[in-house]
């Protein structure tokens, strides 16, 4: 298996706050990228456990909110890896506006 990859980011919010706008936000995050769908969104208290689709390729993660900030850890498959770098500058970018815009 390979090693997943982990983004931190923090946010002000604090963990109920936070929770919440992932819940929101989930969907349309993935409404603006066509090339990703959600398989599975699943919530225990403040850890969303997730699969998602991506050029015809699944990765599994989870999310675990805290309050301060938020980890994304997700493996992805072998043909997703080459991307890894790019899907980590965009979790952390949609991430932190996401946790940062106002509501």
């Amino acid at each position: 298996m390979s090693k997943p990859l982990v983004v931190s980011i923090p946010h002000r919010l604090g963990r109920e706050e936070a929770t919440r706008r992932l819940k929101q936000g989930l969907s349309r995050a993935t409404s603006s990228l066509p090339v990703l769908s959600v398989d599975e969104e699943r919530w225990e208290d403040n850890r969303m456990i997730f699969r998602v689709r991506a050029l015809g390729q699944a990765a599994a993660g989870h999310v675990d909110v805290a309050d301060d900030h938020v980890q994304v850890e997700v493996v992805l498959p072998w043909l997703l890896q080459r991307f890894a770098e790019a899907a980590q500058k965009a979790i952390r970018s949609r991430g932190s506006l996401l946790l940062t815009k106002q509501n």
